[in-house]
């Protein structure tokens, strides 16, 4: 039988890699280092799965592009070089991976990092080659912007209806609605239930070992 959804695309942080922390350390230290107004741990953990000059202008809505810029330069030094606090992957991921891959699904990412931030991450986790094609907001436009999203179908030559957005942030899901592709929910992430269910995904997640039963069920395989 045919797959109804034969490309899962994944968002990375909140998603397949528990880095949280490490981002609102890294932005709490940059805000530190510009010494600029404080905001709340609570107020950066809302701004995750945007880009980051995007992130930083929804924290600083009246700064200016050079102040954004220079914040966002800061943040990628701390991040890619001198913070250390751990990302690891969610439990179980390697293994629901594998799952979809023995499945025969194709996989991709479509994440709010830059090029850098994604290629340490996979080649730290050892995920790197699990996902052929990926797109990162420095690449193209930030989410809920769908242009990864039809970049991504693009490459893999595969119909919006065919392919599956999943995703712990309200923005992944809102990106999804707008390229007008179906999207599961996670909700171990950085939103609550309640807000990403707002976006009208088809179901959600608890864990990460659900997703892949939750695809197999909608594969119509059981």
């Amino acid at each position: 039988m045919k797959k109804k959804y034969q490309l899962i695309i994944f968002d990375w942080d909140g998603t397949l890699l528990d880095s949280t922390a490490q981002i609102v350390n890294c932005m709490q230290l940059s805000i530190t280092e510009m010494k600029a107004e404080a905001r709340s741990d609570t107020s950066i953990l809302d701004i995750i799965g945007l880009g980051l000059e995007e992130a930083i202008e929804v924290l600083y809505p009246q700064a200016t592009a050079t102040f954004i810029a220079e914040m966002a330069n800061v943040y990628r030094d701390f991040y890619l070089f001198k913070d250390k606090t751990p990302s690891p992957l969610f439990a179980g991921v390697v293994d629901m991976l594998d799952e979809l891959r023995q499945d025969g699904c194709n996989l991709a990412i479509a994440t709010g990092k830059s090029r850098r931030g994604l290629d340490k991450g996979l080649n730290e986790t050892g995920l790197y080659d699990y996902f052929p094609i990926t797109r990162c907001a420095d690449e193209t436009r930030s989410k809920p912007d769908p242009q990864m999203l039809s970049e991504i179908l693009t490459d893999y030559n595969t119909d919006h209806t065919r392919a599956l957005m999943i995703g712990d942030s309200e923005y992944d899901l809102q990106m999804a609605n707008n390229a007008k592709m179906d999207s599961i929910a996670v909700s171990y992430g950085v939103h609550s239930l309640h807000r990403l269910m707002q976006q009208k995904p088809i179901t959600h997640s608890d864990s990460v070992k659900d997703i892949s039963i939750k695809i197999k069920e909608l594969n119509g395989k059981q």
